[in-house]
Formats: structure tokens, sequence, C-alpha cells
């Protein structure tokens, strides 16, 4: 068992790898009632082509297939629903897939045992037929009929497929009803027997738990399996440049909303260091408290705060800028000429890096909030503590270097929706 210690927040980490490969994580917090685990594997929707590790045979899938699985994993060869199941416990249970991986979780103070075995056994035992299968195809085809309407997921879907052309990143995780129309039983069953076994699943548990007893209970529910190979995953060949710069759709929205892309063509960087630059960047220049922030909210021309994230993976990396504005072209125009020539003071850099460091002292407090976080960053084989100690490390100048390798105007990208 491998212990992963941060003595200046006093927390600790433990880590092992069972003997089917499969990665437990556990954080210990006292004083607690509230009891959190989410099981995820490495399978999201970007995931649509991959090499099947028993056969060796090239696989291609449709499109939204692990969204799909996701949705069929809780019906069960007896009748019963197994998320209704974990709620009928006082569970607070959900699942969700994103572009690289799926997750079952629930929170709970009372039943946490009967939860475990719950969520162990329906994760283990999928139970598809042509009949449920096909049944499931309306509700996931009114599912993205939602997401087509919605501006914000548009808005989004729109920027990244500006930065990139053939990048799965681009595919939607629900897929469209033309390609979940060629999802079976059988490509259901090819995908869990490929991305459901335990060398490919990693599971977080937080609450107060003595770690050794935890993960006893964790292996008497597993069921035997041997570790298997890394799944190899085909992606399309890297992408040198942004696919186009602009993009414009109408719907039905009170405001124009935009949204700016960056891509990061210069992955030289470790990404934690390069996630913590990039939020100290965009809070000293374009933050709540930044001259352009308090001139564009005094002109009239946004009404409230910016959100910027930074998203990345095994085969991409970029920047997301996103507000409301009557006039979003001038609004992009400030904005990309202030984060590739505005200077960060001294000043102002601290006390970007103090409130990053406040927030994520405050992340590790709350049981779901830290397993979520262990689950994500551990799928992109980051430790999430080392955020920790490289907050304290960043300097002004490593701010800087990242901030002129990427924020480049002639590199960004802007997506707007405007009104019907």
């Amino acid at each position: 068992m491998k212990i992963i210690e941060n003595k200046q927040i006093d927390e600790k980490v433990y880590t092992e790898e069972l003997e089917n490969g499969m990665k437990v994580i556990i954080i210990p917090k006292k004083n607690t009632n509230k009891k959190y685990i989410i099981w995820g594997t490495k399978f999201g929707s970007n995931d649509n082509h991959f090499i099947e590790p028993t056969t060796n045979k090239e696989i291609k899938v449709p499109d939204g297939v692990a969204h799909y699985l996701e949705h069929k994993m809780f019906e069960q060869e007896n009748g019963e629903d197994s998320l209704y199941v974990l709620m009928a416990l006082g569970l607070d249970a959900n699942a969700y897939t994103t572009n690289d991986h799926t997750a079952y979780l629930f929170a709970c103070t009372d039943n946490f045992y009967k939860g475990l075995d719950e969520l162990m056994d329906y994760v283990q035992h999928p139970y598809f037929t042509d009949e449920n299968v096909e049944k499931e195809r309306g509700i996931i085809g009114q599912e993205i009929q939602r997401y087509d309407d919605e501006p914000m997921w548009k808005l989004y879907i729109n920027t990244v497929r500006c930065l990139y052309d053939k990048n799965p990143i681009t595919i939607d995780t629900a897929g469209t009803i033309e390609t979940i129309s060629h999802i079976t039983k059988e490509t259901l069953y090819s995908c869990y027997n490929t991305f459901y076994h335990p060398s490919n699943m990693i599971m977080c548990i937080s609450g107060d738990f003595e770690v050794k007893k935890i993960i006893e209970e964790v292996k008497k529910r597993l069921l035997p399996k041997k570790k298997i190979d890394k799944i190899k995953r085909i992606y399309p060949q890297y992408e040198p440049d942004i696919n186009k710069k602009y993009i414009e759709k109408t719907m039905d929205v009170n405001m124009p909303q935009f949204m700016i892309g960056y891509r990061d063509f210069m992955q030289n960087e470790s990404m934690i260091k390069k996630n913590i630059a990039i939020k100290i960047i965009c809070n000293c220049i374009i933050g709540k408290c930044s001259k352009t922030y308090q001139e564009l909210y005094e002109k009239g021309l946004i009404m409230r705060e910016l959100d910027f994230d930074f998203e990345f993976g095994e085969h991409y990396s970029h920047i997301l800028i996103s507000g409301e504005s009557n006039k979003p072209k001038e609004i992009y125009e400030k904005i990309t000429l202030e984060l590739q020539n505005e200077t960060i003071t001294e000043e102002d850099f601290e006390r970007s890096r103090k409130r990053l460091y406040g927030e994520l002292v405050t992340e590790y407090d709350d049981v779901e909030n830290i397993g979520r976080m262990y689950l994500s960053d551990s799928i992109k084989g980051i430790d999430s503590m080392k955020y920790i100690d490289e907050v304290q490390r960043i300097t002004l100048k490593d701010v800087n270097k990242i901030k002129e390798e990427i924020f480049i105007k002639e590199k960004s990208v802007l997506s707007i929706i405007k009104n019907k």
C-alpha cells in the first residue's frame, strides 16, 4: 500500500493496486458521518476506437456507447433498477459519463455497506437484452434532443469543434440520434467486457473508515478476474492547427452567449503546474477583481463574472472562457489582447496564488469533492495531492512563461450563440 501525505493540511491518502489490477484509493476523514464512494472506469465518449485485448482485433463502435452503457447498467435481470434500490436505502446515488471516464457513486450517512453490496453487484453483473436496449433508445434520444436545445452545451461543443477537427473531444457525450441507432446488446457487452475489467477501473472511498478493513470489504465483493494489459486506444493523427476561427449559431437566449477557446500546443510542462498557472493568469487579468473586468462591467459589456476552465487529457488540451454580452465580438477582441499583452504584477500574482491555495484546502474538507477529484485526476494519471505542493512552489516566472506559450490571439477561437 502506498501512502501519500501532506502534513501542511494534515491529509493522508492510501492507494493500493489489487491483484486484478484495480486501483483503490482511500481518503480517511475523521469527525464526519458522511461517507462517499465513486467507482470509475476509463471509458468515455472519446473511446470509440480501440484494440480488443482478448482477441487483439481493432474495434470501432458508434458514438455514444459509453453513455448508453451507463444508462443500462442499473437494470437487473430480476427486474429491479439498482438506482432505485440505492435510493430506497436513503443513499444519494448517481452515475455520469464524461469524455474519458464513466462513474457510479453514492453518498450516505447510514447503510454504507448495504449500498456497497448493491453498487458492486450491479456494476459487475450487466444485463442486456434486445428488448431493454431498444427501450432505452427512445429515452436517450430524448436526452440528446434536450442537449441540442441547451445553449451552453451547444456553445461548448461548437467551441471544441473550432479548436479541433477530427479529435474525439468533439464527439457529443451521448452521441446522436443516428449513431445510437446502431448500438446493440452485442455492442454493449463488447465494450463492457473490454473496459469494465478491474484493471481499467479505479475506486475512491472517502469518510471515516479504517483503511485496511474497507479495502478487505471491497476485495470480498469483487469477482475473481486476472489482471490484463492496458487497453490500446486509437486516436486520429495529431492536429497541428486549430480547425476554424469562428462559429455562430442562433437559439432562444435572452442575451448572446460567447466562449473563447485557446488550444494548448505546448504540452511540455507539468499539467498540474499548467492548470494552476492558467487559473492565476485568468484571475489576475480577467477575473472579477481585475481592471479589465471592471472596465467591461462599467461599460455594460458584461453583466456577470466570466467563467474559465482548463480541460486536458491524453490527446487534447485547451482553455475555455465564457460569458454573456450584447457585443461578444468586442469582448473577444478586448480579452484576447489583454491576455496576450497584460503584465501580471507580483502583488496580483501572490493574491491570486493564495486565493487558489485556500480554494484547494477547502476542497479537501468535503468527502464528495475530494473523492470525485481524486477519481477524475487518477484517470488522467495525476495525484491530486500534488496541487497543494505545486501551488506553493509556482513562481511568477513560471506563470509568465505559460502565459506567453498559450495566450496568443492568433491561436484563439470564438463561438457565439445569438438570439433568434
